[in-house]
């Protein structure tokens, strides 16, 4: 079973080391880019995963390393994953067979295969000490990582040797083994262990059991598909019409064929495990450049790394296409191995395929660490499975956690409210152990005997579980008293009956802080005739359409504890409520959770949406707007449209919108107009995702004449709020046009999402500012304020008490302004740190949303916090030039938003009891 991954990503990686088939020219090692987060843990004995998050100038990159010591006292063991065709690398973990006293425990995928065809690995590959396929075509070498009977590892060549004896005698040499790409002379042998769905298309074949031919070569005039073979059964091939092929034609059952096959490394002995890779990262200590070559293109990847001595193995996986992490190029990914450690390092499937999964003390699941490109895991041919020794049984620690994941916001909790937690048994190797603890908590609150903490009062706590000798605890923030809450997601659109959503509640307290409300102290209001609302089991919950079109809208109230009343209880389904009429709205909470409204603390409405509408995106009534070399206006289905002539086969055409066109937020796919030619000519849609970067999908080929609409699904993974940049087409195998009308967008029709309003207690009257021992302006001037911060072309600067810290937002983030700001921002921390006549340090920056992405936006507000956590100094963000004034806080950092016109006015005193800062803005 694979366990759902946790809010924070965190994977481990190993690297292996292999040479490529051809020398690369070394490349320098170095890197300017910064850690912006790191969490890690053991896995077993001799098995750590680590995985961090890097900013650097072009990028962001989130990294998983495994660190594996072979051989060591732990046991570790990597062993070939797979050989039964493609499955995704989960699939193949829970199904491999560790052996007596092992267990599965990390897990990663492997070659690169022939994914539109035969689904089978194109490298050499060996798994118990037996060849299982050769690489292709031909006999020759090819790169792989080993692995030997002492555990250690090393990156070799891998050749083909053997052959088939004939009757009569004569020998003839092996080919191919099981190969993805037969050659094109000489005879290829195929077994049961064939990796691939499919056989490649083969020639002459004739089938050997136990030494013996058992049934004469059907006539083959070119190639044919055939079924794998049975256990214990050969298939022999050879491509129709050549010698080989003649001989195989010739032999008749009964016919005594031998067919020997073996694995040539190219020095040393044969491994005991091999996997197949491509590109050297790392030759004898050096990095290597592969600059020009067709595969060094930013993408996720996965590599595999050794010591010198071949006892210490990682494992790398990198995320990339995708906002969170751009991936890297093999010149930067070989430079990462090396300065992490690798003598010698090997590039293995990567792109859709790069998966890492690894276990936790106690589990016999693995869980899923990086985040596959392709938004789910892809089946692969094979990989590489760690396998350690399993253990007692034995109780000897336990894994306490909080039931939904390891982020901050789940070992925080509101005075009242409660943390259901888990406690996860291992023994001394860290594997599975059971037996239920006994619950105890010490701080600000308590456990009962289910492991649910109340939390009663603000501060530290920490909740124990104990059994004889176990033990294991958890540290927990109880935060101030609930403030206010918000949904996750303030609309959730359905596309039909049946299908589900999550969303969590975040809970805040006076200074911003957040912790995730459970579901047990919640009470649901909605209409349970067309909507079913469960817990999730994870500390949120799921919404299940029961009716094919509806809108309406949930409300969830947070009650304090103990509470009289009862709102409702769950029903056997575990949905909430008791049942209402039709149409008519349920109240309902989790068994034991009675509440009195009169007792609500806060309350947040979530919108809800089932059936697909289409909206109107743009109906290109301004087509003489758009812009682009080959546009021209003309008839439309229903009025004006675009022309896209694309005069040569390939070609490409686009036209620019005026403006960018927003797409509803939920939208699952776009609608357009086509008039097709019958040429094959592709329309396409490009749009820009909330941080800028392209998303483009593509129509289907116009192999139609005369107008229809086709629809165009969005990607699962381009983040919302999407806009239209501009509409294009591809020519197919020949010149063509096409025109297009009516863009629209399939959506969920919720209404509008609500937004509290929030007035933060920072904002002040003109007399509560000008009590403040100082003041100074954003924007425009003021009477009696010590100077006005206009713009950020100034140097950091400190007064009375403040470090003021300018920043440019004119670079973008992933264009090296990100790097340069936060090199500025640590710097300028640690400055205010030292200094014991700083009581605050205020960034100034100037409104940006087009060049600051939100990963930056929320690592400085992290920063910040750390900050006031670490120091007991304030800290805010002051943001010149918004379109309106804002005022709120987040972790106890203030946020002050000045708009371009008006006079705000900020009173400042940085060493003041409660807020240090107040603020009155005069339109």
């Amino acid at each position: 079973m694979l366990s759902p991954r946790p809010l924070m990503p965190v994977l481990l990686a190993v690297l292996l080391v292999t040479p490529a088939a051809a020398p690369a020219r070394a490349a320098g090692a170095g890197s300017e880019g910064i850690e912006t987060a790191r969490t890690g843990r053991q896995i077993a004995p001799g098995i750590r995963l680590e995985s961090y998050d890097r900013l650097e100038a072009d990028r962001w990159l989130r990294i998983d390393e495994l660190l594996v010591d072979l051989g060591g006292s732990g046991g570790a063991r990597a062993e070939y994953l797979g050989g039964h065709g493609p499955a995704t690398v989960a699939e193949s973990a829970a199904r491999h067979p560790a052996g007596p006293g092992r267990r599965v425990v990390a897990a990663v995928n492997g070659d690169f295969f022939d994914i539109r065809g035969t689904g089978a690995p194109l490298g050499p590959g060996l798994g118990g000490g037996r060849l299982l396929h050769s690489a292709g075509p031909g006999p020759g070498a090819a790169p792989a990582v080993g692995f030997g009977a002492d555990g250690s590892g090393r990156v070799l060549r891998l050749g083909l040797g053997g052959g088939v004896t004939l009757p009569g005698g004569e020998v003839r040499p092996l080919t191919g083994y099981n190969a993805a790409r037969p050659a094109a002379q000489g005879l290829t042998a195929y077994t049961a262990d064939w990796p691939g769905t499919q056989l490649p298309a083969l020639g002459t074949a004739v089938e050997v059991r136990g030494g013996r031919v058992t049934a004469a070569a059907p006539p083959a005039r070119g190639p044919v598909r055939r079924e794998r073979p049975v256990p214990g059964t050969t298939l022999l091939a050879a491509p129709a019409g050549g010698a080989s092929a003649a001989e195989l034609a010739a032999l008749r059952p009964g016919d005594a064929v031998a067919v020997s096959a073996r694995a040539v490394p190219d020095a040393g002995p044969v491994p005991v495990t091999a996997v197949g890779g491509r590109e050297a990262l790392v030759v004898a200590g050096v990095p290597q450049d592969h600059e020009g070559e067709p595969n060094n293109t930013a993408a996720p990847r996965t590599a595999v790394g050794f010591s010198r001595d071949g006892r210490r193995l990682r494992i790398l996986a990198v995320d990339g296409r995708q906002p969170d992490s751009g991936g890297l190029t093999l010149t930067a990914l070989g430079a990462l191995m090396h300065r992490l450690g690798a003598y010698e390092a090997l590039n293995l499937d990567g792109g859709g395929s790069t998966t890492l999964l690894a276990g936790r003390s106690g589990a016999s699941a693995l869980l899923l660490e990086n985040s596959p490109s392709d938004g789910r895991l892809r089946p692969v041919p094979n990989g590489l499975v760690l396998t350690a020794a399993a253990g007692s049984g034995r109780t000897a620690g336990y894994r306490v956690e909080a039931v939904g994941g390891t982020a901050e916001d789940f070992t925080r909790v509101f005075p009242g409210l409660t943390r259901t937690l888990s406690a996860t048994g291992y023994d001394a190797l860290l594997g599975p152990a059971p037996g239920a603890p006994t619950w105890s908590a010490e701080g600000g609150g308590s456990v009962d005997s289910a492991g649910v903490f109340h939390a009663v009062r603000p501060g530290r706590a920490t909740a124990h579980a104990r059994r004889a000798t176990a033990h294991g605890a958890l540290p927990l923030t109880v935060l101030g008293p609930l403030t206010r809450i918000l949904p996750s997601q303030a609309r959730i659109g359905l596309a039909e009956w049946g299908e589900s959503a999550g969303f969590r509640l975040i809970g805040y307290d006076a200074q911003g802080a957040a912790a995730v409300v459970e579901p047990r102290d919640v009470a649901l209001e909605f209409d349970r005739s067309q909507w079913s609302v469960t817990d999730d089991g994870r500390g949120g919950f799921t919404v299940t359409a029961l009716v094919r079109k509806a809108t309406g809208r949930l409300r969830a109230t947070v009650r304090p504890a103990g509470a009289a009343g009862t709102a409702g209880t769950a029903g056997s389904s575990g949905a909430y409520g008791a049942p209402a009429a039709p149409g008519k709205p349920g109240r309902a909470a989790m068994p034991g959770a009675g509440r009195a409204a009169a007792d609500a603390r806060a309350s947040a409405d979530i919108a809800l949406g089932v059936g697909l509408v289409t909206l109107p995106v743009t109906d290109l009534a301004d087509a003489g707007d758009w812009a682009g070399a080959g546009v021209s206006v003309a008839e439309g289905h229903t009025g004006a449209g675009l022309a896209l002539e694309l005069p040569a086969a390939g070609a490409q055409g686009s036209a620019a919108a005026p403006r960018p066109l927003p797409v509803p937020e939920l939208a699952r796919a776009l609608t357009l107009w086509v008039d097709g030619d019958g040429s094959g000519a592709r329309s396409a849609v490009e749009l820009a995702d909330a941080d800028g970067a392209a998303v483009k999908v593509l129509g289907p080929a116009a192999d139609w004449s005369g107008w229809r609409e086709v629809t165009l699904p969005l990607p699962v993974t381009a983040q919302p709020p999407l806009t239209v940049t501009r509409l294009s087409a591809v020519a197919g195998t020949r010149p063509g046009r096409l025109a297009l009308d009516t863009l629209g967008a399939r959506t969920p029709p919720t209404g509008p999402a609500a937004v509290p309003a929030v007035r933060d207690p920072v904002v002040a009257t003109e007399a509560r500012v000008r009590a403040r021992p100082w003041r100074f302006a954003l924007g425009a001037g003021a009477p009696g304020a010590d100077f006005a911060l206009t713009g950020t072309d100034r140097p950091q600067f400190v007064h009375r008490g403040v470090r003021f810290l300018p920043l440019d937002t004119t670079e973008p983030t992933v264009r090296g302004g990100g790097l340069s700001r936060m090199r500025a921002l640590r710097e300028a921390l640690a400055a205010a740190a030292r200094e014991p006549g700083t009581g605050a340090l205020a960034v100034v920056r100037a409104y940006a949303p087009a060049t600051v992405d939100r990963k930056e936006t929320a690592l400085t507000g992290r920063l910040l916090a750390e900050f006031r956590r670490t120091t007991g100094k304030r800290a805010a963000v002051l943001t010149l030039g918004a379109p309106r004034f804002a005022a709120d806080r987040s972790e106890g950092v203030l946020s002050i938003t000045a708009p371009r016109t008006g006079r705000t006015l900020v009173g400042a005193d940085a060493f003041a009891r409660g807020d240090w800062l107040a603020v009155r803005h005069t339109p």
